[in-house]
């Protein structure tokens, strides 16, 4: 079983369900000798059985029971493991309802997609589904509570908390992309040189002084009575010794809590004698990481959470902790239990309440009220818990943000620019938040940065407040900024790579600063910082994660796409070369019609303002305008092609190859660029299918802005070599033959590169070939007919990307379609492509043209370069 997951589409979801992730399974299900689901005795009773909850499930009969239905008539497991796998995770908490399963070209092998909210539980619920499933048809019985509980911890490992999934949520309803950086709470919103960062509710704008100040109690507090605001007497000591002093000093009813402590660790309140006194100090000497502890007074009242972003008050919480009520009957055991089976509450944080949990420390405040678990609570007597009043261990929150009174708001949005934090929580204790603290006697208790956001976001009772749409107003304070940098997505069968390079050094031209990804590997700034094929979806988000990116060129192949989607979910301009016959049969896909489909997921992704850019000489490549909700674009070799000419007629924008220009028109203005035969990658205009690459890098470059005499420029000095565009028509001239070395590795650039070599002068052209491992038997056959058309003799060799074959699989397939073709050409077979190279190189006659097809081409380029740096020393000698 083969698992992948697809980047479809972002999004925590933490508060709605509107977004999904989905999950791929390749499933095989020969091995369970698969069967109709009417047709396993008492599969379908079993089923229902164990899901009587899948009655909700309508699947393709559009009713209630629409799946049982199709069990009882017949559905393949693949199905079935579908839908069990969408069921375990709702069972779970994770209501996701989206899913397809489909034929993969293979008898009895399925695709199977289905939708997640955290990946970790996708992944897990599609292994699970399959052993439930294997469980029915075995009529075995099978436990679900550990799988339930396994993805419930897992969700909660791995998902991002509230606060830092409602900025997200907020960030993707402005259309700003996000990336997460790390497994915890760090993200980046918006890409490149324009992204900003949260962790959690601190931003990247926040102040590391407000930080470290809002950590250091007792510099809060100080502070905040410099600056005549209401805080509790208090003595911040370091050693028991001090204890006594310290209470006296203060005066009974008093807290002590670590000076540097968080999440409510290390406190103890109401303290009203001394022994109490020592204890709660040795308790808060556990939790200090510094060793300074609190002792302040202990001020009567609620207490109040009041949270200021952007130095505005915008939420207000009364906050509860984790309590029951007795009703003289119940045991305080049964009144917890009766508390938890509130449908709000949940396991962490998956709903808008967390169960209240019977720990060390809920016993011990049990004991010290002088009860145990079984104790009966007289009817209406309120029992605390837990000792905070925080979310995240079964308190309650109301929002009361209406009600702050004026001098209360004016005070917290002071203390946020006196502390200097840009998000703050401040805790205040008084008997009515509706009066001045003045009135009332309650104070500021402590100063908060990274507040959490969920009491607001979620209160048990009130108004929910979208209180990370301040956060998102700071951090991208022009409206409709998404913090986006412009992508160019680059797709096809043949050319994507040269494309990616032009446009990226058209773009460099313009003064961006780019990063690109090819199939040699990731580029900023033409500083090579990865290598091997970097065209999935890793190498994008290396790309958009570079701060010093300004501008993006992103190629998408194949092989990422099918395997984990895009790193990106929307671009500005996509550009589609050409489809042709290429790693057919392949991940379920078998036909061109089916890899056009894959390709053309890219021009889908482009912005509603932004361009798909279409090639209009290639029936599938034309066809995918009918599936993009944006401009599209045409380019063609040919100035009269009827679609040109439609898309001119409506004031479309077009590229064409006209009277040996390559040109620009807007509607039916010409604009030329410049000679074709002027601009070095098509070798003197010799090179057609470079031409071609031409047009749509410079309708690309058009598209977004690009001028006229930057792409002149551009063109003018983008030479074919080794270091601009590796492996792509990369000549090298020896004294009496030369070498080509080219990335043809299908039959389409085997074409390509013979239109280009049929127009060389050579008194022999050698060719250098070898068989791909992932290409069917036909595929590497019609290589080898091709090379028997262009080369005068061939040399078989074999890379050591084998993918599946054996070298002589290969060989022999590339040989037998050279034979179809000319049974008398002459072939030799070296499977060591150093030794197929310095052979020809040996055996070279005078004006000869060695052309070598390589797909791994950095040892191939060193190679070349080896000898012809061994040539112009004199020292070349292969005997």
């Amino acid at each position: 079983m083969e698992i992948r997951s697809i980047n479809a589409m972002r999004g925590p979801n933490y508060w709605s369900i509107r977004r999904h992730k989905l999950i791929v399974m390749v499933l095989d299900l020969q091995e369970m000798e698969e069967l109709p689901s009417n047709k396993i005795e008492g599969f379908p009773k079993r089923l229902k059985a164990m899901f009587p909850s899948m009655y909700s499930h309508r699947c393709s009969e559009g009713c209630e029971g629409g799946f049982f239905m199709r069990v009882d008539d017949g559905t393949w497991m693949g199905h079935v493991i579908e839908h069990i796998a969408l069921e375990i995770q709702t069972l779970a908490g994770m209501d996701t309802g989206f899913g397809r399963t489909r034929g993969y070209g293979e008898e009895g092998v399925y695709n199977v997609v289905f939708s997640y909210m955290e990946e970790s539980v996708g992944r897990y619920a599609a292994k699970a589904a399959v052993r439930i499933c294997e469980a029915l048809i075995a009529g075995e019985d099978y436990d679900l509570a550990e799988d339930i509980q396994e993805m419930r911890e897992l969700r909660e490992a791995d998902r991002l908390g509230p606060s830092t999934g409602s900025i997200v949520e907020e960030a993707e309803a402005r259309g700003i992309p996000w990336i997460r950086l790390n497994k915890y709470s760090l993200c980046q919103l918006g890409y490149g040189a324009n992204q900003k960062r949260i962790q959690a509710t601190v931003t990247s704008e926040t102040s590391s002084i407000g930080v470290e100040l809002a950590c250091d109690k007792e510099d809060t507090k100080y502070l905040l009575e410099q600056a005549e605001v209401e805080v509790p007497r208090g003595d911040i000591i370091r050693r028991e010794r001090s204890l006594e002093e310290a209470c006296r000093y203060v005066g009974y009813p008093l807290v002590i809590k670590p000076i540097d402590g968080n999440h409510g660790r290390g406190i103890t309140v109401d303290i009203r004698n001394y022994d109490d006194a020592l204890v709660a100090f040795r308790h808060a000497k556990e939790s200090s990481r510094s060793g300074a502890i609190i002792v302040e007074k202990f001020i009567v009242g609620e207490d109040y959470r009041l949270l200021v972003i952007n130095n505005k008050l915008v939420a207000a919480a009364l906050r509860s902790p984790a309590h029951v009520v007795g009703d003289g009957k119940s045991t305080i055991q049964e009144l917890i239990d009766e508390v938890n089976k509130d449908p709000r509450r949940g396991y962490g944080h998956e709903k808008v309440l967390t169960q209240i949990s019977v720990n060390e420390l809920t016993q011990t405040i049990i004991k010290d009220a002088g009860y145990t678990l079984d104790s009966v609570l007289a009817d209406g007597e309120k029992l605390i818990l837990k000792d905070t009043a925080n979310l995240s261990t079964g308190g309650t929150a109301e929002d009361v943000t209406d009600i702050v009174h004026p001098a209360n708001v004016s005070m917290a949005e002071r203390i946020s620019k006196i502390i200097d934090l840009d998000i703050c929580g401040i805790d205040v204790m008084t008997t009515d938040i509706s009066k001045p603290l003045s009135e009332t006697g309650g104070a500021v208790l402590e100063v908060n940065a990274g507040p959490g956001f969920r009491m607001h976001l979620a209160p048990t009772t009130g108004l929910p407040r979208n209180v990370a749409a301040p956060v998102i107003d700071k951090l991208f304070p022009v409206k409709g900024d998404t913090g986006r940098i412009p992508i160019v997505a680059i797709t096809g069968t043949n050319g994507k790579t040269t494309t990616s390079r032009l446009i990226s050094h058209i773009a460099k031209m313009k003064g961006y600063r780019v990063g690109y990804t090819t199939s040699d590997g990731v580029y900023i700034q033409n500083r090579l910082l990865m290598t091997g094929d970097c065209t999935g979806p890793a190498s994008a988000e290396f790309v958009l994660k570079d701060p010093t990116v300004n501008f993006a060129v992103l190629e998408c192949a194949r092989g990422g796409l099918l395997r984990a989607g895009l790193g990106f979910k929307k671009c500005d301009v996509a550009v589609v070369t050409n489809v042709a016959a290429d790693h057919l049969g392949l991940k379920g896909i078998h036909t061109v019609d089916q890899l056009a489909k894959v390709k053309g997921v890219v021009p889908e992704t482009v912005l509603p303002d932004g361009y798909a850019i279409l090639n209009a000489d290639d029936d599938l490549v034309y066809d995918m305008r009918r599936s993009v909700d944006c401009n599209v674009a045409l380019f063609s070799m040919d100035e009269n092609n009827p679609r040109i000419k439609a898309l001119q007629r409506l004031h479309g924008i077009t590229a064409v190859y006209e009277n040996g220009y390559v040109t620009i028109c807007r509607g039916e203005w010409k604009m030329r660029i410049m000679k074709a035969e002027n601009i070095p990658l098509t070798y003197g205009g010799k090179a057609k299918f470079m031409i071609q690459n031409v047009l749509a890098g410079i309708l690309a470059a058009h598209v977004q802005g690009i001028s006229i005499e930057d792409m002149k420029a551009g063109l003018e000095t983008f030479i074919p070599s080794a270091s601009q565009t590796p492996g792509r028509l990369n000549l090298f001239k020896f004294n009496n033959f030369n070498i080509l070395l080219d990335y043809a590795h299908n039959a389409a650039g085997m074409r390509a590169l013979q239109k280009f070599t049929d127009e060389l002068e050579a008194t022999v052209k050698v060719g250098i070939i070898a068989g791909i491992g992932d290409r069917r038997v036909e595929d590497n056959n019609e290589m080898g007919s091709i090379a028997a058309e262009m080369f005068d003799e061939i040399i078989i060799r074999q890379d050591k990307r084998l993918r599946g074959k054996t070298e002589e699989e290969l060989i022999k397939m590339l040989d037998d379609g050279i034979k179809m073709r000319d049974p008398n050409k002459k072939t030799t077979i070296i499977p060591s492509e150093k030794e197929a190279i310095k052979y020809a190189v040996k055996n070279a006659v005078k004006g000869s043209l060695i052309i070598l097809c390589s797909d791994v081409i950095p040892d191939a380029l060193n190679l070349v370069k080896e000898l012809k740096e061994k040539e112009s020393k004199g020292e070349l000698n292969l005997v």
